[in-house]
């Protein structure tokens, strides 16, 4: 059994409420994401309702931090809670970030950057990784490498590879959207 089958049935059946699993997943793959309830009921397709509590059992256990923004209350991961490392880590054995990093990033070469955009930097577990690569690297090996990641993670990873001078060019257009970093 891969190491991602052996996460995922273990998170499943820690936590029983799928609604309660979505949250920490939008919280907790990018740890800087803030949301309001409205917002999660939809992307989640859930009613305000199953929401609501869930959001009310996370914030009353420290894990979830609550702010007001005008008229709205804001939710987003307590990073000062001892848990917070914990399950950071938890999330991405389930998503398979960890796997990416080891498989995939580590024995590239001359790397000098990589992070994710797009919907899993803003929390959104879709099935479609989107990986930036910044340095030399040899795409064909890139490739093997991906393919392999796909297999154990189950989910699509799209990826470019710029060099600096390239980054540098699209750096703007890559600073205005959310990113996580996975090396630097």
């Amino acid at each position: 059994m891969s190491n991602f089958v052996t996460h995922y049935t273990m998170l499943d059946s820690l936590i029983t409420s799928k609604t309660r699993l979505k949250l920490l997943l939008k919280f907790f793959m990018n740890s800087n994401t803030s949301s309001y309830l409205r917002s999660l009921a939809g992307e989640f397709n859930e009613s305000t309702n199953a929401v609501r509590v869930e959001l009310n059992k996370l914030s009353e256990a420290g894990i979830l931090c609550m702010y007001p923004e005008g008229n709205t209350v804001m939710y987003q991961a307590n990073q000062n809670h001892p848990l917070f490392g914990d399950i950071s880590n938890i999330v991405k054995k389930y998503i398979g970030i960890d796997q990416i990093v080891d498989q995939v990033l580590a024995k590239l070469g001359d790397l000098k950057l990589a992070f994710i955009t797009g919907d899993y930097a803003e929390g959104k577990d879709t099935g479609i990784i989107d990986l930036v690569l910044v340095g030399k690297i040899n795409k064909m090996y890139v490739i093997r490498l991906i393919e392999k990641a796909e297999e154990i993670i189950h989910r699509k990873i799209r990826f470019i590879i710029l060099n600096d001078a390239e980054y540098n060019q699209h750096f703007k257009n890559i600073a205005s959207q959310k990113v996580l970093i996975l090396f630097k």
